[in-house]
């Protein structure tokens, strides 16, 4: 494994330490070079509630830019008030908080989710 995922996973690890302390359901990102992925997890961390990518059908373009990033943060806070839930940890999986996963947690925000 590379030093910079292994730095990544290690941020990660301590974040979902604290999310888990916290008791609340969690909104997990991952993105890759070509895709961006949400997923809303329950609590106990066994279910997956609601989820958005840009693998889905309705999604599929030929960059994954911050406007792209943002369209899965509106299909994701849409899908999860759908289910009943508005209030979640923000799971960022060690990445950085700019670019990308900024948009995806901004346009989030502006539909509905609280974090």
């Amino acid at each position: 494994m590379s030093d910079k995922k292994a730095v990544r996973l290690r941020r990660a690890k301590s974040t979902r330490l604290r999310i888990k302390s916290l008791g609340e359901n969690r909104l997990a990102v991952y993105r890759s070079n070509q895709h961006i992925y949400a997923q809303v997890i329950a609590s106990c961390g066994s279910k997956v509630l609601a989820s958005a990518s840009t693998v889905e059908k309705g999604f599929e373009t030929s960059a994954c830019n911050k406007d792209t990033a943002a369209l899965i943060g509106k299909a994701i806070a849409e899908r999860a008030r759908s289910v009943g839930i508005v209030k979640v940890a923000f799971d960022r999986s060690g990445f950085r908080y700019h670019g990308r996963i900024k948009a995806l947690a901004d346009a989030a925000r502006e539909h509905g989710l609280e974090f």
